[in-house]
């Protein structure tokens, strides 16, 4: 409410010194008797109106300030509809409520119009033809709400995700020359809100994507480019730790790419426990219950040990509760028994 009275302040001040500037030019202009007729085709008394200003400025001082309360007020209430619909899984109410604000000059509006844009392009009930519609679709309001707003961390988010999809239909040259605007975009957005785990889980998996990169797709990537997108395991598993130190359990992903990343790092105590915590995880939406399907098909007997992932899983769990007991004896905190 400070910020919006001083932003009012400031609207106000210049709107006054605009009038006054006007009225300084009217009350300079002279009217000599013999103009008069000309200008008018009769004699007029000139009266003294100062006060008239003052009592259009105070009117349209008070008109202004309803409109700007009222206008605010109407998007954070439309904003807050429309998480409310995201929250609730609503998105094609959702994409028709934001719909009607595809022109608007307000990057709030527009990155979740691509978000849920994009997740339409996303529904397996989506035809194909409408997917790719729906897709560059959602690209295109990235732009916009990039162009309303460059300093929006979630524009910057969207636009890497969206840009992302797009490459999937313009072949391996174009996606891999905008996986290096991706990464970029992603970075911004963490420079912007280090507290946003998505964008830091979605640059773990721009990692793990080019560190399992297959030879073959290494040879074609370095015809195509003097210097490849490159990454390694370690550091993807660094953002999806960083990703849930920020926002613990907020993605069922985010815990299934932390086993895949120690699996990968040949660590399967570490591996089953975040697996097992993925496939426990209750599903909230469609993709949810597509990502705890994943671990189950890893939770099988181990053909290198012959002991089952429920044991390993045992192990890890007490491996995790020893070193924080020892944690909390260094800091002198009393034990959890």
């Amino acid at each position: 409410m400070e910020g919006m009275t001083v932003m009012f302040r400031m609207a106000l001040s210049s709107s006054k010194r605009a009038m006054l500037r006007g009225w300084n030019r009217l009350s300079r202009k002279t009217y000599s008797k013999e103009s008069l007729p000309k200008a008018y085709g009769h004699f007029v008394f000139l009266l003294p109106v100062a006060p008239l200003p003052c009592l259009f400025y105070e009117a349209y001082g008070k008109n202004l300030l309803f409109r700007v309360v009222h206008a605010k007020e109407k998007d954070e209430d439309i904003l807050e509809q429309a998480d409310y619909l995201y929250g609730t899984g609503e998105t094609d109410k959702l994409y028709k409520l934001l719909i009607q604000y595809k022109d608007s000059d307000n990057a709030e509006f527009l990155w979740r119009l691509a978000r849920t844009t994009r997740d339409l392009s996303q529904m397996s009930k989506t035809v194909a033809e409408d997917k790719k519609k729906l897709t560059y679709e959602a690209f295109e309001y990235t732009k916009k709400a990039l162009e309303a707003n460059e300093a929006c961390f979630a524009a910057h988010k969207w636009y890497a995700i969206c840009i992302s999809d797009v490459g999937d239909y313009e072949g391996v040259r174009k996606k891999i020359g905008n996986a290096f605007i991706v990464k970029d975009h992603l970075l911004r957005a963490i420079e912007l809100n280090p507290k946003d785990a998505t964008s830091i889980h979605i640059l773990g998996l721009w990692c793990f994507a080019f560190a399992e990169l297959p030879w073959y797709q290494r040879k074609i990537a370095a015809v195509l480019f003097a210097a490849p997108p490159t990454s390694t395991f370690e550091e993807a598993l660094a953002y999806f730790l960083k990703a849930e130190e920020v926002d613990s359990n907020f993605y069922s992903k985010n815990l299934l790419m932390l086993g895949k990343s120690y699996m990968m790092l040949n660590n399967k105590n570490e591996a089953l426990f975040w697996i097992s915590k993925a496939k426990d995880y209750p599903a909230h939406t469609e993709e949810d219950k597509q990502e705890s399907e994943k671990p189950a098909a890893g939770l099988r007997y181990s053909r290198e040990t012959g002991v089952s992932l429920k044991l390993l899983l045992k192990s890890a769990m007490q491996r995790r509760k020893k070193i924080k007991i020892i944690e909390e004896q260094e800091r002198g905190l009393p034990n959890e028994r």
